[in-house]
């Protein structure tokens, strides 16, 4: 995968989330198939979507969040946001995406914070900012609901 500019500028590479997920699908289906000795085909992809699909998109939306890459389905006023937001909280926002890359919800990082003594204020401060609930995107074969999030 290539590295995207750290600053949106004249030249910024724009890149596709749709597109570029397609290359980690193949991976995965050749990998798998390898192991298998056949081809398996659609239904191998379908598995990576349903195995992986959140994980890789999360990571691109935090890729997004921190102005590394500018994923056009993740386009909006949130680019490079964690350049210019929360720097004097940057351990607890490290913390508090680790946790959402890792699939967990607004809800689980509140338990998470109340059941370690943190200060939910400044973790809702946060969670309210990166405003992961409003972003929704639904994978090619997952268009029955969405399942993942874009702006």
């Amino acid at each position: 995968m290539n590295a995207c500019p750290t600053l949106p500028s004249a030249t910024m590479v724009m890149k596709s989330v749709h597109h570029d997920c397609i290359e980690e699908e193949n991976k995965y289906r050749w990998l798998e198939s390898e192991k298998a000795g056949y081809d398996l085909g659609e239904g191998c992809v379908k598995r990576w979507v349903k195995d992986h699909w959140m994980g890789y998109l999360r990571a691109r939306w935090v890729e997004h969040l921190q102005g590394k890459c500018f994923w056009i389905e993740l386009a909006g006023r949130d680019f490079g946001l964690l350049l210019r937001e929360f720097q004097s909280q940057s351990e607890l926002l490290d913390v508090i995406l680790n946790q959402l890359k890792s699939g967990a919800e607004n809800l689980d990082v509140l338990t998470w914070a109340i059941a370690n003594n943190i200060p939910t204020g400044p973790v809702s401060e946060i969670l309210e900012a990166l405003d992961i609930n409003s972003k929704r995107l639904a994978h090619r074969f997952d268009g029955s609901s969405p399942s993942t999030f874009a702006a």
